[in-house]
């Protein structure tokens, strides 16, 4: 009988210091994301999604 032992996540491994700069940073761009949205025009939202959908390979029509 073999036993498994739980290694720690790697995210976990990190200092403190550069999880701290990753949620920063994760927020920053989320902040942009939403900023550029909320600023664009409709048609270029949808377009932007469209194209999304197409590279993705999911059919949208």
């Amino acid at each position: 009988m073999s036993t498994s032992t739980l290694s720690a996540s790697p995210a976990l491994a990190l200092p403190l210091s550069q999880r701290l700069i990753l949620a920063i940073g994760s927020c920053l761009l989320g902040a942009a994301l939403i900023f550029c949205a909320g600023f664009a025009p409709m048609e270029v939202l949808h377009n932007a999604a469209h194209d999304a959908r197409h590279s993705a390979a999911f059919p949208c029509h």
